[in-house]
């Protein structure tokens, strides 16, 4: 018998050097970016809340506690300045909403203007609890029988955020109008100013000491600002 002669093919199952997979020119990009698992940023889409949340120019009546009250529409004029030294945080964090029972409201300090009257309407939380307003508040001046005096507030374009009230803390929301002496509005003398906090049906009455306000005519429009921070003086 002849020698046998040798395979020409290499032994199966002999490990051999596996061949380095190559490094693709996306794969090192996304390394050096920090790629997030969604491909990318994600966008904050827009957010809208009722009864004068809103931050465009749309009508939203926050009513009152027999279902006729103030409701607050868009304007310009930011009066005020806010009150840094509040206890008061701006943020996202989930707070329960504060209702008209946890607030009481007040006027706070008029900040003069060329020909403008500016009023910071102040809403303190005087519950227990922290809670948050976001938005526009429905504002309305009325007479002694109730009646509401002139058209709703116009709101101003701003962005709402939510305000954080902490107990004692507080928001303020701008309300401004020309100079009845200068503009040559209609005017009349309100008893009250009815405040309905944001999302909410029952106001808060205000005393009415500011004399009188535009009701009508050329240059009657009366303001209305989101609620920020502090006390607006």
């Amino acid at each position: 018998m002849g020698r046998a002669s040798k395979s020409p093919h290499p032994t199966r199952g002999r490990p051999g050097r596996r061949a380095a997979l190559p490094v693709t020119a996306a794969a090192l990009l996304c390394v050096l970016a920090a790629c997030s698992d969604g491909g990318g940023p994600s966008d904050p889409g827009p957010t809208r809340t009722p009864s004068g949340t809103t931050g465009g120019p749309t009508t939203t009546p926050p009513g009152t506690a027999e279902g006729t009250g103030p409701a607050a529409t868009a304007g310009t004029v930011t009066p005020g300045t806010p009150d840094t030294e509040s206890p008061v945080t701006q943020s996202g964090a989930a707070a329960p909403r504060c209702h008209t029972s946890d607030l009481r409201a007040r006027l706070g300090r008029p900040s003069p203007g060329a020909g403008q009257r500016n009023f910071p309407i102040v809403l303190t939380n005087r519950a227990d609890r922290t809670c948050t307003v976001r938005g526009y508040p429905g504002a309305a001046f009325v007479d002694a029988d109730g009646r509401q005096l002139g058209p709703d507030p116009r709101r101003s374009p701003d962005t709402p955020a939510p305000v954080t009230l902490a107990p004692g803390a507080s928001a303020w929301a701008g309300l401004t109008f020309a100079s009845p002496e200068i503009s040559g509005a209609r005017t009349a003398l309100p008893k009250e100013l009815l405040v309905t906090p944001p999302d909410e049906r029952d106001p808060l009455r205000i005393p009415w000491t500011a004399g009188e306000v535009p009701v009508g005519g050329n240059e009657s429009s009366v303001f209305l600002t989101i609620l920020q921070p502090g006390t607006g003086g």
